[in-house]
């Protein structure tokens, strides 16, 4: 499987802009980014960020993961709620991403608390995009 997004970028680092596609499923179409929008204007309001991508990205995989690895254990969940809180930090050679917590709500019916322990915490270890990641990863979730 490969999937493929394209960035097109003008101008320089500081003042230039670009945009982000996604062109077979077109979730986004020319969505704005630049350095100014990373920095300047967290809310999002005039644009994405790499960060915020790679935080929704990470949401979206380890919820669809933890959905697996329940129903294979016998388990369906009610629903499974995830946030993905990405830190970019200023670190001694530049900016890295240092840490990503995964905040879960998830309600299964009948699944002991260890089960679920066991199967949250192996679904974010088996998580594509937690597996690319080099950023310490935690975990915290709400079990109803």
């Amino acid at each position: 499987m490969k999937r493929t997004a394209e960035a097109v970028w003008n101008g320089s680092g500081t003042e230039g802009s670009g945009k982000l596609t996604t062109p077979h499923s077109k979730a986004f179409v020319d969505l704005p980014y630049s350095l100014k929008l990373r920095f300047e204007n967290e809310d999002g309001t005039k644009g994405t960020n790499p960060e915020e991508l790679i935080a929704a990205a990470h949401a979206g995989c380890y919820a669809m993961a933890l959905s697996v690895a329940l129903e294979e254990s016998g388990y369906t969940a009610d629903s499974i709620e995830t946030k993905a809180v990405l830190s970019l930090d200023q670190v001694d050679d530049g900016w890295a991403i240092t840490t990503i917590n995964l905040k879960l709500d998830a309600s299964v019916p009948d699944i002991s608390d260890d089960e679920f322990d066991k199967l949250a915490n192996g679904a974010k270890a088996g998580c594509p995009v937690s597996k690319v990641l080099n950023a310490e990863i935690t975990l915290d979730y709400t079990l109803n």
